[in-house]
């Protein structure tokens, strides 16, 4: 009998780890043989920890579960769920690049090999350069990180860089509240990162890579670098990957725990060992990247994406979203919700079939009021915008930004004007002090929000025109999209913004 306990972060924080050790005890004391599996998550936090158990006749699904549930799970007199594959939230999605994830056991290259993974480097390994960038970009695979830059565009500046070493450096300082994405991947797939880390090296020349993961992501640093010691031991890593004569080796980096070093220059000063701090652009990481030399700076998802694209074709990626949105989209769902976790979609989908179908509304059972898609800097969507498809010309179009994917979903007890300066507090606390506009115009918001709030009638005037100067001058994405949410909130929600009979504490 097998059984699946998922070593996923958020099981692990919802009690996987007992339930674990519990199946392993109530086996040995029955006498009974199991063989038991640390699998990534399924991405149904909500039935988080959620078990599998096959008997002889496929996977069956059960969750979520909690350690006295245990001798009724081995007695087989506790109800299940079925197959994963049946349960709704799962069944709707297009899984392309979580398609392992869950599946398979994280840290088997076998179990990875035998659910289509090296098939797409196997390819890659037969092609050109030149060819290999060229399907990249005739897939429309875009920056998954927050950007939407084409990643085609990115490899190709790279691959025509004049440089001796080049690198790839795998941005896996996943900041953005109510995201989870590259945690997930990097627990229940790893090989698929590695896999796109490698395509890429080849592509453009790189000889080493890098993943720079933040501090407060142990279990994924833990598997990630269990995962390259397996990978350069069974040949896909090192001098001579599968055999093709081509070298490519990666290395393990863990961040501080900076926000801004999710940005990408101040992330390649960090992992230069120096203070993470945003460089001025020009010149581009493309061009003079990690140690001055030209490097591709893509995010988790985008990397793991890569291995599908070569596996299936540009073509069969190409023929999934919206406009030039291409491909699958791999939402987070989180905040006040019923149903929450990572569901991957091709882009398309509206935002109210997303918040009111798929999540089926809020976990209070109160009116949405608001969904924050895109981080902590991400524009505050209101009802009247839920028939905005999920795209990134879309979204741009309603104000808003896809960024990394998450959606924070609040009912109508969120009080708009707080999360408002929550976003300016936020930026004044992880500011990395570089530029004026978003060291002094974070401080200056939360006092003018608060001006806001005590019924001064010149504050809001005031702060408009601080977001203007925050969006127009601030070096990074930090500065420059903190008006996001603060000015969505204004403008959706102007009532929350009457004065108080106090100043915001």
């Amino acid at each position: 009998m097998k059984i699946w306990v998922p070593l996923d972060s958020a099981a692990i924080a919802l009690g996987a780890d007992e339930v674990a050790a519990a199946i392993a005890a109530q086996a040995a004391e029955r006498g009974v043989e199991i063989e038991l599996i640390r699998n990534g998550s399924r991405g149904m936090v909500w039935l988080e920890p959620l078990v599998e158990i096959d008997r002889g006749a496929g996977r069956e699904a059960f969750g979520p579960i909690a350690p006295r549930d245990v001798p009724a799970l081995l007695d087989g007199t506790l109800p299940g769920l079925g197959p994963v594959e049946s349960i709704p939230f799962f069944a709707r999605q297009t899984r392309l690049t979580f398609a392992r994830c869950g599946l398979i056991e994280p840290l088997s290259l076998q179990d990875y090999a035998a659910h289509g993974g090296l098939a797409g480097l196997r390819r890659a390994l037969t092609m050109a350069a030149p060819e290999i960038v060229d399907e990249v970009t005739r897939s429309g695979l875009r920056g998954r990180g927050g950007a939407g830059f084409p990643t085609g565009i990115k490899w190709n500046t790279v691959l025509n860089a004049p440089g001796e070493q080049k690198y790839i450096v795998c941005n896996a300082d996943e900041g953005d509240s109510g995201t989870f994405a590259d945690r997930m991947i990097m627990e229940g797939d790893p090989f698929s990162l590695i896999e796109g880390m490698v395509i890429a090296g080849i592509g453009v020349g790189a000889t080493r890579g890098y993943v720079y993961i933040r501090s407060e992501y142990p279990v994924a640093i833990d598997v990630m670098e269990r995962a390259i010691a397996i990978a350069r031991h069974q040949g896909v890593l090192g001098s001579d990957v599968l055999g093709s004569g081509r070298a490519f080796d990666i290395e393990v980096r863990v961040g501080a725990g900076a926000y801004v070093c999710g940005e990408e220059t101040s992330l390649l000063n960090s992992l230069e060992g120096k203070r993470g701090v945003v460089r001025a652009k020009p010149p581009l990481p493309a061009l003079e990247g990690f140690l001055g030399r030209p490097t591709v700076v893509n995010n988790v998802i985008s990397l793991a994406t890569v291995p599908v694209i070569f596996e299936k074709g540009a073509q069969h990626y190409a023929e999934f979203g919206l406009g030039r949105s291409r491909g699958t989209v791999t939402l987070q769902i989180a905040g006040n919700v019923r149903r929450g976790g990572l569901f991957e979609t091709a882009f398309g989908l509206t935002l109210g079939e997303i918040v009111d179908d798929i999540a089926g509304g809020t976990a209070s059972g109160r009116p949405v009021k608001a969904v924050q898609v895109g981080g902590p800097l991400g524009a505050y969507m209101p009802r009247e915008k839920f028939d905005t498809p999920m795209g990134y010309e879309e979204f741009d179009g309603q104000g808003g930004l896809i960024g990394h994917a998450g959606l924070v979903v609040f009912d109508d007890s969120a009080d708009m004007l707080q999360l408002a300066r929550f976003a300016m507090t936020f930026c004044a606390i992880e500011s990395c002090g570089k530029c004026t506009p978003c060291r002094i115009g974070a401080v200056r918001g939360v006092e003018t929000i608060d001006r806001i709030a005590a019924g001064d009638p010149d504050a809001i005037p005031l702060l408009t025109d601080l977001c203007d100067t925050m969006r127009d001058g601030s070096l990074c994405a930090l500065g420059g999209f903190t008006p996001y949410p603060v000015m969505s909130a204004l403008t959706h929600f102007p009532g929350d913004f009457a004065p108080r009979r106090k100043a915001a504490a």
